[in-house]
C-alpha cells in the first residue's frame, strides 16, 4: 500500500510517498481502502515530532479517512466489503489503507459525496465532545471560538449556531470573518485589530460567554477567563500561543468558572467510540439536511502532502484540506 512517511521530523518536506506493507484487520476492526483524508493541526506536529501517536497506533501521520470497507476482522458486525464510510483514527490516514475499531467506522451523512466525507470525523467529533458532551453548552447560552475560519471553528460555528447558541468568534483578516458570519456567527472579531474581551464585554452587556473553544492555550488563557460569564467554562485543545501560562485563581474562583484541557487522540477506543456514536444520533441529521457543512478549501492528492502542510502552516486556509488518494 501507499502511505506518506515522515523521513525525520523537521519541516513539510521531510514528507514524502512509499509503498509500505498492507495492514490487516485484527479483532474488532475494519480495513478500509482509503478515497481520501483530511489535514489537521496535530498532523504537523507530529510531522515536526511533537506529537507521537499513542502506544499502538500507527505510525503514519493522519486522523480521519473516507473510504469502502475492504475486510473486517473476527467479531466485527454492522458493516459489511463494500460499504462506504468515513472514520476517526489514531493515526495511519495518510496511507491507501487503514485499520480502524469497528466503533470508529461511521456510515458517510447523506448527501455528502465520499472525498468531502473526509474532512468531517476529526472536527465533528472534537467539537461535539469538547463544546457539548464536555462543556454542556446549551441552547440560548453564548459561544465563544478562537479561530472560527479553521476546520474546527467553521464546523463549530455551524453546530452551535444550528443547536440555538449565540456565535461568537475570532479571525485574522475580512474575508475569514465574512465567511464566519456566512455560516452563522452572530459577532465576528479581527484579533489583529481588535480586543476580544472586550469584544466580549460589549457584545454581552458585561455579561461574557458561556463557553470558549480555544486552541491558543497559554497566549490567550488570562484573556480568556475574563472573558467568562459566571459558571463558564473555557474548554483548550491547543497550544498555538504555548503550554504554560499563568492562571488568576481568584478571577477565576469569582466567575465559578471551570478550565478544561482535553485531547481526542489518546482517549481509549471505548470513549471514541462513543462519541462516534453520538455524532451519527446528533450530527448527522444536520449534515444530511444541509444545515451543516464541512467547510473544504480544496483538495490535493496524497502525493503532495507537503505543499497540503505548508499551505495549512501559511494559514491561508479557510476550512479543512483534503488529500486525495
Amino acid at each position: 500500500m501507499r502511505a506518506v512517511i515522515a523521513a525525520d521530523a523537521g519541516g513539510p518536506e521531510v514528507l514524502s510517498v512509499s509503498e509500505v506493507p498492507d495492514v490487516e484487520p485484527g479483532p474488532g476492526e475494519v480495513a478500509i481502502a482509503v478515497a481520501a483524508t483530511a489535514i489537521n493541526r496535530a498532523d504537523l506536529l507530529q510531522r515536526q515530532g511533537h506529537y507521537p501517536p499513542p502506544p499502538g497506533a500507527s505510525d503514519v501521520i493522519g486522523l480521519e479517512c473516507s473510504g469502502t470497507v475492504v475486510a473486517l476482522g473476527e467479531g466485527v458486525e454492522g458493516w459489511t466489503v463494500g460499504d462506504e464510510v468515513c472514520a476517526l483514527l489514531a493515526g495511519g490516514g495518510y496511507a491507501s489503507r487503514v485499520v480502524v475499531p469497528a466503533g470508529q467506522v461511521m456510515p458517510v451523512p447523506d448527501g455528502v459525496d465520499l472525498v468531502t466525507a473526509a474532512a468531517i470525523p476529526e472536527v465533528a467529533a472534537t467539537v461535539w465532545s469538547n463544546v457539548f458532551m464536555v462543556a454542556g453548552l446549551k441552547p440560548s447560552e453564548s459561544f465563544l471560538v478562537h479561530g472560527g475560519a479553521g476546520g474546527i471553528g467553521t464546523f463549530a460555528i455551524q453546530l452551535a449556531h444550528q443547536l440555538g447558541a449565540r456565535v461568537l468568534t475570532t479571525a485574522g483578516t475580512p474575508d475569514k470573518l465574512a465567511a464566519c458570519a456566512a455560516l452563522g456567527a452572530d459577532v465576528t472579531i479581527n484579533y489583529r485589530e481588535q480586543d476580544f474581551v472586550e469584544v466580549v464585554k460589549s457584545s454581552t452587556d458585561g455579561a461574557g460567554v458561556d463557553v470558549i473553544l480555544d486552541n491558543m492555550g497559554a497566549k490567550y488563557l488570562g484573556r480568556n477567563v475574563t472573558a467568562l460569564a459566571t459558571e463558564g467554562r473555557l474548554v483548550i485543545i491547543g497550544m498555538q500561543g504555548g503550554s504554560k501560562g499563568e492562571l488568576d485563581i481568584n478571577a477565576l474562583l469569582r466567575k465559578r468558572g471551570a478550565v478544561i484541557a482535553t485531547s481526542l487522540r489518546a482517549r481509549p477506543v471505548g470513549e471514541k467510540a462513543a462519541i462516534c456514536a453520538a455524532l451519527v444520533e446528533h450530527v448527522w441529521p444536520l449534515v444530511a439536511e444541509g444545515l451543516v457543512r464541512p467547510v473544504v478549501h480544496g483538495t490535493m492528492p496524497l502525493e503532495e502532502a507537503a505543499a497540503a502542510h505548508a499551505l495549512m502552516e501559511s494559514g491561508e486556509h479557510t476550512g479543512k484540506i483534503v488529500l486525495t488518494v
